[in-house]
C-alpha cells in the first residue's frame, strides 16, 4: 500500500468520541502524560470533523479524506513537537 492509502484507510475508522479498546488504552498507558492528551484531542477532533461532515450528508469517501488530511497533520506536528 502506498502511504497515502494508509493514512485515508486510517481515517475511515469510527468509533463513539472517548471510546477506545483495551488494546489502544494498553498503548497509552506506556505514553508520556503530554502525548496522551495530545492523542485524546486527536481523537476528539477527527471525530468531531467526522460527525460533523456525516451530518451535512457529505459522501463517505469525500469524509475518509478530510480525515485522513488531519490526522496525517496531527502526525507531522506530533514529530515536529518539542519537550
Amino acid at each position: 500500500m502506498v502511504p497515502s492509502t494508509v493514512v485515508v484507510v486510517a481515517g475511515t475508522g469510527s468509533c463513539a468520541a472517548g471510546k477506545t479498546c483495551s488494546a489502544v488504552r494498553a498503548r497509552r498507558a506506556a505514553l508520556t502524560p503530554a502525548l496522551r492528551a495530545r492523542g485524546r484531542a486527536a481523537d476528539q477532533r477527527l471525530h468531531r470533523r467526522r460527525t460533523t461532515m456525516a451530518a451535512r450528508k457529505k459522501e463517505p469517501s469525500v469524509i475518509a479524506v478530510a480525515v485522513a488530511r488531519e490526522l496525517a497533520g496531527w502526525c507531522w506536528s506530533l514529530a515536529t513537537m518539542t519537550g
